[in-house]
């Protein structure tokens, strides 16, 4: 998009995305839509005066497709094997035992919780993906918000980084801001840290034909605008407010820092091979890609972004899913072992809750095409960090993971337990059109059993 041609002065911020956004600040005497975004933003979170949970950001794996919980965290190794499937097991370092493809996992498995009694009300992919990342199921009446969302909406923005990012981009069925203002929503890359070729966040920096040179000039510009203004009695106050934020529009443009958070620059060999790299998705002919997106999580948060949702799909495995692991598991395993000693090594674990979701699981009994079809009575999800319970295996299935034994754990509940170590009660009321309170999940309870 060329900016100079398509905006007029601030007023054409409204109809725009997210990126569009970023690109509209440099001109107009720049900064002005990306200065109002965060002004908002910020206003809104000091005004509901909301204070941290013991997890300050969140990395949201979610692994689209409904991913088998008796192929990675609840194997059967002593059911039929119509049951239990082709894999073996993995001891963990914990006693326990995942199935060997998630065998580097296992060796961290002291470090996180795995919850082995999930359940939810739906097998179909649109409706439970929403669901999981919403607390509704979908309805024509109303558009509930994302998790990501709501944590942008009650905190804001952290040293000049978007609130909320999706890595490389968001999924259409999970929804999006909801009720809430568009300016809550996610900023997705739509490019792939793990892809072949030259990784570029392209709309996260000047546009093409401004040069820094040309930046520092409209700024300086826009000074003189405001000195004017100033000359003749406009507000001061209102001024010097919009200068705090504009400067934070420039930083985030032309700051190094911030630059950098949205690449891999200056990762050592050491780190990049501890998250796995040179994976080959066989069926696909791709990069395995996985790896590298949980470090650009990692370095996300690290730079002070809230909430990052990584996307990796792919897991609807009807037919062979034993090839479906083969291919797609190594580098699963790799990124999520390198991510959780990565993140415990820089002392950000305590402090960033990870999430690895999916939006069901799979049938107990192995079909004709060697596959297991969608089951939403019960699977497994991994939380980490963030005040959750090191080292624990929360509630279980039955022998045949068809049902819950132990600790059922509806997913509202998850969502609200995940909400709690933010410092959120998904149980307060937000407004939608202005007046009408609901609930951020309707009827979650807190898994006292999950947080330390």
């Amino acid at each position: 998009m060329n900016s100079s041609k398509n905006i007029s002065g601030c007023m054409g911020y409204r109809g725009l995305n997210r990126r569009q956004i970023l690109q509209a600040g440099v001109c107009g005497a720049l900064g002005l839509s990306m200065g109002d975004l965060f002004r908002l933003q910020a206003a809104e979170a000091d005004k509901n005066g909301m204070k941290e949970g013991p997890a300050k950001s969140v990395i949201h794996l979610y692994l689209g497709g409904g991913m088998a919980q008796q192929e990675t965290f609840d194997p059967k190794p002593e059911a039929p094997s119509q049951y239990r499937g082709a894999f073996n097991v993995a001891k963990t370092n914990t006693g326990e035992v995942f199935s060997e493809n998630m065998e580097r996992t296992a060796k961290v498995a002291d470090k996180v919780t795995i919850v082995r009694s999930c359940s939810c009300k739906i097998p179909d992919h649109n409706l439970a993906s929403y669901h999981l990342f919403t607390g509704y199921l979908p309805t024509t009446v109303i558009d509930y918000p994302q998790m990501g969302a709501v944590v942008s909406q009650h905190f804001g923005p952290r040293k000049n980084m978007p609130p909320y990012v999706a890595v490389p981009d968001k999924v259409s069925t999970t929804g999006g801001t909801g009720y809430l203002s568009s300016k809550y929503g996610a900023f997705e890359l739509n490019a792939d840290p793990g892809a072949r070729g030259e990784f570029k966040v392209q709309d996260f920096s000047l546009p093409e034909g401004v040069s820094l040179e040309q930046f520092n000039r409209r700024r300086s510009a826009r000074e003189i605008v405001e000195q004017k203004l100033r000359k003749l009695e406009a507000d001061p106050d209102q001024l010097n407010t919009m200068d705090e934020f504009y400067r934070r529009a420039y930083t985030l443009l032309s700051s190094p820092d911030a630059q950098a958070a949205f690449s891999l620059t200056g990762e050592t060999d050491e780190t990049l091979d501890l998250y796995g790299r040179g994976y080959v998705l066989k069926y696909r002919r791709e990069p395995g890609a996985i790896g590298e997106r949980l470090l650009l999580a990692r370095r996300l948060v690290e730079a002070g972004v809230r909430f990052v949702t990584v996307n990796y799909g792919g897991w609807d495995s009807h037919n062979n899913i034993r090839g479906t692991f083969e291919d797609k598991g190594p580098p699963l395993d790799h990124a999520i072992s390198g991510l959780i000693t990565d993140l415990d090594q820089r002392g950000l674990l305590e402090s960033t809750l990870v999430m690895v979701t999916t939006e069901f699981g799979r049938t107990p009994k192995i079909n004709q095409d060697n596959g297991r079809d969608h089951w939403a009575r019960v699977y497994s999800m991994l939380l980490a960090g963030g005040g959750v319970t090191r080292g624990q295996i929360y509630g279980a299935s039955d022998a045949t993971s068809s049902e819950p034994a132990k600790d059922e754990v509806p997913l509202e509940d998850f969502l609200c337990t995940a909400y709690h170590q933010l410092g959120i009660d998904s149980n307060s009321e937000l407004l939608a059109f202005g007046n009408r309170p609901i609930e951020i999940v309707k009827g979650g309870n807190l898994v006292k059993g999950l947080v330390s």
